[in-house]
């Protein structure tokens, strides 16, 4: 009996099929095109109240801070390429794990990035970004 509990315990945690993949994905994706078209409502949308967004200078910013950075100023992301995504569903918890090429007008970066959603009344969430630069060959 212990076993048979264990055994469900432990098929609770492993991720969720491909099919619970889709509304991270669906939420990643608002969050890219948002970023491209500077639009500040979809971000919004998108970003959970709480999150904190972290660059991979060590500079983090809350919802405000990380909109205002995207929407305004002189500084335009002109190409963001997300590959080799991987991810996980826990429940209402999604992690999305990949590579990026961000190009904007001041810099090419390559990163590693992992993103935290929530899923909300609102739908999936962003409420953790992490972003790390590939060291130069």
């Amino acid at each position: 009996m212990k076993l048979l509990i264990f055994l469900l315990a432990a098929v609770s945690l492993l991720p969720a099929a491909a099919a619970d993949e889709a509304g991270p994905r669906a939420a990643l994706e608002a969050y890219r095109t948002a970023m491209l078209k500077r639009d500040a409502a979809t971000l919004n949308k998108v970003f959970h109240k709480d999150i904190t967004y972290s660059h991979s200078n060590g500079r983090l910013e809350n919802k405000t801070e990380a909109i205002t950075a995207a929407t305004t100023g002189t500084n335009v992301t002109e190409i963001m390429d997300l590959t080799d995504l991987k991810v996980r569903v826990y429940g209402n918890t999604a992690l999305i794990r990949g590579d990026a090429r961000i190009k904007s007008t001041t810099s090419d970066l390559k990163l590693s990035v992992l993103y935290v959603f929530l899923k909300t009344a609102e739908g999936w969430q962003m409420t953790a970004r992490q972003s790390t630069r590939y060291l130069a060959p």
